[in-house]
């Protein structure tokens, strides 16, 4: 049997339009604008392109600015690596100038920040120790930490301030390097929200799971307290794919649910990848209510400088 042949389709009769009267999506009147020596960094985030995160991230900044000025929270929940890629100097300076009110952290954040207070370094390679079984076992980490969350448990105090209080009394070199430490000293509520058995300190012999689960769990309810003031304020959650994601939105409804008003209020994700938990948990479902969400994808270390940068900057701009 013959085979047919198939003629391609003839486009002499598509109907066409003037691209002259088209709405167009992208225009250069929202091209980014060239950059020059010694710009302010508001100046080259005013030269963004009037696109996508061009438009959200200066956004970001002004609402953000706008909580600082009214006096509302500015809440931080991260994850250790956050700390990991060195960005304490720029949480605590933000800290210091009185823009971020609280910290929330897993149960990592406790164990590097302190070992940046003890000997100045941390985070060590897991390949190079598993196989021999010693992945966790530094021994002075477990020993301080763990004596520490007893003796929270025993004091009725949550994890973040018996943490902060034990770096300062120990009197570390590097304190000044530490979230914790600085945070106690400022008054800045630090409250450490843990998963048993996802910390190197949880298989340490000096663990006590009944004083781990009483402090983190005093934290969890000191997080909803901090939680309930956030009307107009700003949530930022950094670096935190599951923990923190679905600890806000318990805290959140909590706060609701008790009958406070929360719901115009600023909420951000920063990570290196997206993942479901912080743009559904965070970004998405809080601010369906009359708040504002966003979501950035970036390398920590440089997103968090720029994006603190860009706000002392619009904060001096404001004020």
């Amino acid at each position: 049997m013959p085979q047919q042949t198939i003629q391609p389709l003839d486009f002499t009769d598509l109907k066409t339009y003037s691209v002259h009267g088209r709405h167009s999506k992208v225009s250069i009147d929202d091209f980014a604008r060239p950059l020059s020596p010694n710009m302010r960094v508001s100046q080259p985030i005013a030269s963004l392109p009037a696109q996508f995160a061009g438009v959200e991230f200066p956004e970001l900044i002004q609402c953000v600015a706008r909580s600082v000025q009214t006096k509302k929270p500015v809440m931080l929940g991260m994850g250790a690596h956050v700390i990991k890629v060195g960005l304490n100097p720029i949480l605590i300076d933000l800290m210091k100038r009185g823009i971020l009110t609280s910290i929330a952290l897993n149960g990592a954040g406790i164990i590097h920040d302190t070992e940046i207070a003890m000997v100045g370094r941390t985070s060590e390679e897991v390949g190079d120790v598993l196989g021999a079984g010693a992945f966790g076992a530094a021994r002075e980490t477990g020993e301080v930490l763990n004596a520490t969350i007893n003796n929270g448990a025993k004091k009725n105090i949550g994890m973040g301030q018996a943490v902060g209080q034990a770096l300062l009394k120990h009197d570390f070199p590097h304190n000044d390097q530490s979230l914790l430490a600085q945070a106690c000293k400022l008054g800045v509520p630090v409250t450490v929200h843990v998963a048993v058995g996802t910390d190197i300190i949880h298989i340490h012999p000096g663990a006590d799971g009944a004083a781990i689960g009483q402090t983190s769990y005093f934290d969890f309810r000191l997080f909803c307290r901090l939680v309930s003031q956030l009307e107009g304020g700003t949530y930022l959650n950094v670096g935190s794919a599951v923990i923190l994601p679905e600890i806000f939105l318990k805290a959140l409804t909590v706060v609701r649910n008790l009958g406070f008003e929360v719901k115009k209020f600023t909420t951000a994700n920063f990570d290196f990848i997206r993942h479901y938990r912080p743009v559904t948990n965070v970004v998405h479902r809080p601010t369906m209510e009359g708040g504002r969400g966003f979501d950035f994808t970036g390398h920590h270390e440089l997103m968090i400088p720029l994006f603190a940068a860009a706000l002392l900057d619009e904060l001096e701009k404001k004020w």
